[in-house]
């Protein structure tokens, strides 16, 4: 069996020591890069120092120790809570009651207090004024509680809309994101935004929205009701404020540090568990359990330790300021004494005066003990909009072509690529195929056989050069017209948790029950399907595990088949399946590329010996080109690998 080829382009390769990191692409060169990501040598440093191998492609790429920009992702958040501005203005309302209730519910204390004197050493009780304040205070606790009741739904219902809605703009950006951007990114760590990220944003916009609101009304209210008592009484009891604001300030930093830093190493854990359960079989074979076992506990404890600080950190904020308010409690009653000894203030007053001041620091303490909440959805929030400002796949195309214009002619000329700079894959291409030729890809690993499929589809965008179809340059093309006029059988073959038939259908929606059992039969695979309890109703696991590889190889072929395209290519279609079967899918796609452009990438030359021409590539340029049999003469390249591939075989 041959050998699994490298690809050309291997996105593993960015944090490589000799290899330098992207720079800012030019337009229509990639995907847009996050702003602030760290230099090559900052980001082997944090490798290091997290004692473990980035897993995936730029894995340690979002590495930041604090927020770029804490305030506009606030204003981005308050955006998309705006789109349910009719909850807003609910929350605001029951907000506005509630506090207003609250603030009265001391001076109703403070009155029944006075209602009952002592005079002349005798209890003097005003019971008419007594009941009817009792009463009122129970109605005044008793709407407050109702209305912190319609606030916890409309906060419930606003928060779950929100992440409705950002869940809903995540998945459709990352749908469109181009190639180069997943390429660079690790799986684990985007499905950590779209789960992780927004769920936390989810718990702050539920916890703390009301929370915030209720303590800026809270703060002024309070304010207003001490200087109606006394401003003396009001401006003791602000002594402590500027106290309580130092300190929250100081500890914030560390929070804001640790809890940022726990977002990252969260998104990393993920990812390295996603890799090791995809690559499960892999790591098995070759023993690589403790190996892999120790690379996830030094991610996991670098997770330990930061989740031990920012929680420390943040533990700190609520007894902290609960000194500093147990500090100003005292201040205020000694002072209240004093001024209830001299006959300044009532005895009812003072109890209303300590009330209030309580609820004077009380806002600062409520947006103190959420801002461990609030770090971490913003931390959160700020890796979503990362995503979600990340520029769709740039698709110029505006020539009215169909996919039933296209006949398959395809030039490329002069094409310069990299993929990273000063890492040329393809220098000065030139290559012109004709409609309905098969046209074999050959070179060593590395070669850039795969790049010029990806350049073809528009998977990535050429440096210089141009690439057309019928004339026509492909930038021209709509991106959709131009994928649906191609059919790519790769390698590695993906398939989807769904029905065998679906799978299939995967090429074309639209297929009737006889053209995808046409296509089953084309590919040698409806031999296997029939065999199964469930036939081609058979649901496959994810990645379709429950079959063997030269069985999912099969059902790609034969959504290819189906698709019917314009332009077939085949990367290693039938490296997976054993000799016999090869031969069978060989005889059938005889019938399949007639009358098609067909593109063939091959290591195994055997199966492209047919080939109308085959082209030999080495270092990302056209060496050879010639049939099977005028390239053996020339004893070239080709002639070498040939050698190698056939040597002590009679040919």
């Amino acid at each position: 069996m041959a050998d699994k080829k490298k690809p050309d382009f291997d996105p593993k390769d960015l944090p490589n020591e000799n290899v330098p990191l992207p720079e800012k692409p030019e337009k229509g060169k990639g995907p847009k890069e996050e702003e602030n990501e760290p230099t090559a040598d900052e980001l082997r440093q944090m490798m290091k120092k997290n004692h473990s191998e980035v897993r995936g492609p730029g894995a340690g790429r979002m590495i930041r120790e604090k927020p770029k920009n804490f305030g506009r992702t606030v204003l981005k958040l308050v955006r998309y809570i705006g789109k349910s501005k009719y909850l807003v203005f609910l929350i605001m309302f029951t907000t506005v009651l509630t506090t207003i209730l609250n603030l009265a519910g001391p001076k109703l204390q403070g009155q029944a207090i006075d209602a009952i004197t002592i005079r002349e050493g005798h209890l003097d009780v005003d019971f008419d004024s007594l009941v009817k304040t009792l009463v009122l205070m129970g109605a005044v606790y008793f709407a407050s509680a109702m209305m912190q009741l319609f606030q916890g739904f409309a906060s419930t219902k606003i928060s779950q809309t929100t992440v409705f809605t950002m869940r809903q703009d995540l998945f459709r950006k990352i749908s469109y994101l181009p190639i180069a951007y997943t390429d660079r990114h690790p799986s684990g760590d985007i499905m950590s935004r779209m789960t992780n990220d927004v769920d936390n944003i989810s718990n702050s916009i539920s916890q703390s929205i009301t929370s915030l609101i209720s303590a800026v009304l809270t703060l002024v209210g309070a304010f207003g009701m001490l200087l109606w008592y006394d401003w003396r009484m009001a401006l003791i009891s602000l002594v402590t404020i500027p106290l309580t604001v130092l300190v929250s300030m100081k500890l914030s930093t560390y929070m804001r540090k640790y809890f940022v830093k726990k977002q990252v190493l969260l998104g990393q854990m993920n990812s390295q568990v996603e890799e090791m359960v995809t690559g499960f079989k892999t790591v098995i074979a070759y023993g690589k359990e403790e190996d892999a076992c120790g690379d996830f506990a030094a991610i996991s404890e670098d997770f330990r330790k930061c989740s031990i600080k920012a929680n420390v950190w943040g533990g700190l904020m609520g007894p902290a300021n609960n000194l500093i308010n147990n500090l100003n409690y005292l201040i205020v009653t000694c002072f209240g004494a004093y001024f209830t000894l001299t006959g300044a203030i009532s005895v009812g007053d003072i109890q209303a005066i300590l009330q209030y001041s309580r609820q004077l620091s009380m806002p600062i303490n409520q947006i103190a003990n959420q801002y461990a909440t609030i770090l971490t959805a913003v931390a959160g929030a700020e890796r979503v909009f990362t995503i979600l400002e990340t520029p769709d796949e740039v698709d110029e195309g505006k020539d009215p072509m169909t996919v039933d214009d296209i006949q398959g002619d395809i030039e490329f000329s002069h094409i310069d690529f990299s993929y990273l700079p000063g890492k040329q894959v393809l220098h000065d291409f030139n290559l012109s195929v004709k409609r309905g030729q098969k046209i074999a890809l050959v070179g060593a690993t590395g070669s850039g056989k795969t790049t010029v499929v990806n350049l073809l589809t528009r998977f990535y965008d050429v440096d210089s050069g141009t690439i057309t179809i019928d004339g026509v340059n492909v930038n021209d093309i709509p991106k959709k017209t131009l994928r649906n006029a191609i059919a790519i059988v790769l390698q590695d073959t993906v398939l989807f948790h769904d029905t065998i038939g679906n799978n299939i259908r995967y090429g074309r929606l639209d297929a009737t029950e006889e053209e995808l059992e046409a296509a089953a039969d084309m590919s040698e695979s409806d031999e296997f399907i029939t065999r199964l309890p469930e036939g081609y109703d058979t649901i496959l696991s994810e990645g379709g595990s429950n079959l063997s590889q030269g069985q999912r190889q099969l059902l790609s072929i034969a959504r290819a088949v189906l698709a019917d395209p314009k332009i077939l290519i085949l990367d290693e279609a039938t490296s997976s399946v054993d000799t016999r079967t090869e031969m069978h899918i060989q005889q059938a796609m005889v019938a399949l590329m007639k009358n098609r452009t067909s593109l063939i990438i091959a290591h195994r030359l055997s199966t492209i010996r047919d080939a109308d021409t085959i082209i030999v590539i080495k270092d990302g340029t056209v060496m050879e080109y010639g049939n099977h049999d005028e390239l053996l003469a020339k004893q070239g390249v080709y002639y070498e690998l040939y050698q190698n591939q056939f040597a002590g075989f009679e040919t």
